[in-house]
């Protein structure tokens, strides 16, 4: 299955130089999506990541690096779907960033699973058909 790996996962991995026992986990579970050619983005993700350095050898080095990972198209649907998953998830009185509703609408259409450690999307999961990547143990 695809993974749609989120902003959280791509800094954790690519922008800190040093981990937590728990974040070295995530990491490792990122490397190992990598190694099965699993792991995707889209581009307001890639966006989302390369935002915010200051050092501009480091934004080439990060945008050189990411450059390997696909970027999933977006299509007028999915962002048609993204605003009717908000909505359900407003009506529910839950808030979430446009961002993570594309990133839902578009795993649906590529039956992707999510790979994030935003806690948000396991309440969005709670009230839209998405599925979220579990770290294996």
């Amino acid at each position: 299955m695809t993974i749609l790996v989120d902003t959280p996962i791509w800094s954790l991995a690519y922008r800190r130089k040093r981990w937590t026992t728990a974040e070295l986990i995530v990491v490792d579970e990122l490397r190992g999506c990598i190694e099965q050619d699993r792991a995707v983005m889209i581009g307001p993700v890639r966006q989302e990541v390369l935002s915010g350095l200051r050092d501009p050898n480091r934004i080439e080095l990060l945008r050189t690096t990411l450059r390997a990972f696909e970027n999933l198209p977006i299509q007028t649907e999915d962002y048609e779907r993204a605003a009717m998953m908000y909505s359900r998830c407003r009506a529910a009185g839950i808030q979430g960033s446009h961002t993570d509703f594309l990133i839902c609408a578009v795993s649906r259409r590529y039956d992707a699973s999510i790979f994030s450690t935003d806690g948000d999307f396991s309440h969005y999961a709670q009230h839209l058909d998405i599925a979220l990547h579990s770290i294996r143990q």
